[in-house]
């Protein structure tokens, strides 16, 4: 639920993108600002929040991220200018930042290593059930309001979900705060080969996630005319099957492991099927027919999700529950920073009108290399070499 509705709200940027290109008058390079004003946000929210989690627990850590984020997106309802979107944006990555660390840490800490999969990809799934709720309720709030409305109603869920969260959560017994205390620091993290081989893979993938949730709707309104009350039935089935894709990732390499293959060759082999899955979007720009168009990219966003799954799932695979949050966090960074990186170069190009196709190839092929980053770093996931090497070694 609380992935759900943060990817709802960070998903109204880029539904009313069309309409805020008229009201606020950016141009396309101040949009990529916009959005890379959150991704910059995220990565310093990122390892921040999974140091904090570490320390204070998912309980009273994911309360306070949800509570702070649902206030932010409200603030995007009184922004009427570029920097008031880059302001509010920014504070929207920081505190939207707690989401993943937490649902890591709180996998780690509650399933055994042949369920983490099936409930990463669960959770995980929530983030498709966010981007496809936000363009069938937005035509209906600018049917009877402006979009300002739209940013004020998505605070709500937000809010009610940290009083059901801090009524239904059970409170951390005392061995499990000396846990937090004894958090390791991230600068002997940071010299394992687990933790480069998750963050690298993040970095190499995440953007490609970030470029359809923020970019999208403009490539389908640019490349077949859609305007924002066309946009529901098309993005819904991208991410009705991503959703699909998430949970059926997660599960297969469950699955694999409960048959009795090793949780290496479970991991790798999802996650190499996926990689390549994701190759033919390289060809989406090219097509003429919306639905051929949609088909390829619900393709590769089903591919990305079932990756992620699994990608997630790493963290608990190499290191324990007390470390999980930080090493998490440290990795969402690193992959936010990729997001910054192509949210810059996505604007400039796409200012210079040199189209979508170059951007399209480049994303098709970015989880085979980082698939070869993951092998070659950490050649058996599950193994002890990743807590003593360094991946400089």
């Amino acid at each position: 639920m609380a992935t759900t509705i943060n990817y709802a709200d960070r998903q109204l940027l880029g539904i009313l993108k069309p309409i805020l290109d008229t009201e606020i008058g950016w141009s396309e390079r101040e949009y990529g600002y916009v959005v890379l004003a959150f991704q910059a946000a995220y990565a310093i929210g990122l390892t921040g929040s999974g140091w904090l989690l570490d320390r204070i627990g998912a309980r009273r850590g994911y309360a306070l991220a949800t509570g702070i984020w649902s206030l932010a997106i409200a603030a995007h309802a009184v922004s009427s200018s570029f920097i008031g979107f880059v302001a509010a944006r920014f504070a929207l990555g920081v505190s939207e930042a707690g989401n993943y660390p937490a649902a890591i840490k709180s996998v780690a800490e509650h399933f055994p290593q042949h369920q983490r999969a099936t409930a990463t990809g669960l959770f995980n799934a929530g983030s498709n059930v966010g981007a496809m709720l936000a363009p069938l309720l937005v035509p209906l709030v600018l049917a009877a309001l402006d979009w300002r409305w739209a940013f004020l109603f998505a605070a709500i869920p937000g809010l009610i979900w940290v009083v059901a969260w801090l009524l239904l959560t059970p409170r951390e017994h005392r061995p499990e705060r000396a846990a937090m205390r004894r958090a390791t620091p991230l600068r002997h993290l940071v010299r394992t080969r687990g933790l480069w081989a998750y963050a690298i893979a993040k970095f190499l993938t995440d953007p490609v996630w970030w470029f359809f949730l923020f970019w999208l709707p403009d490539f389908l309104n640019k490349s077949h005319g859609l305007q924002v009350s066309q946009l529901g039935l098309p993005l819904l089935t991208v991410y009705l099957l991503a959703d699909v894709g998430s949970v059926a990732g997660g599960w297969s390499s469950s699955a694999l492991i409960q048959r009795g293959v090793s949780v290496n060759k479970s991991r790798k082999f999802v996650m190499l099927t996926c990689a390549i899955l994701i190759l033919p979007v390289a060809w989406a720009p090219s097509l003429q027919g919306l639905w051929p168009t949609v088909f390829l990219v619900s393709l590769a966003v089903a591919g990305h999700q079932a990756w992620s799954a699994n990608l997630l799932t790493l963290v608990s695979d190499q290191f324990p529950a007390e470390e999980a949050a930080s090493v998490a966090g440290f990795g969402g960074t690193i992959g936010a920073v990729g997001g910054m990186a192509m949210a810059w170069m996505v604007g400039h190009w796409l200012d210079a009108e040199s189209g979508y196709s170059a951007i399209f190839l480049a994303a098709a092929g970015a989880y085979l290399v980082a698939f070869a980053v993951i092998h070659l770093l950490v050649p058996v996931i599950g193994g002890q070499e990743h807590r003593s090497a360094s991946p400089l070694a």
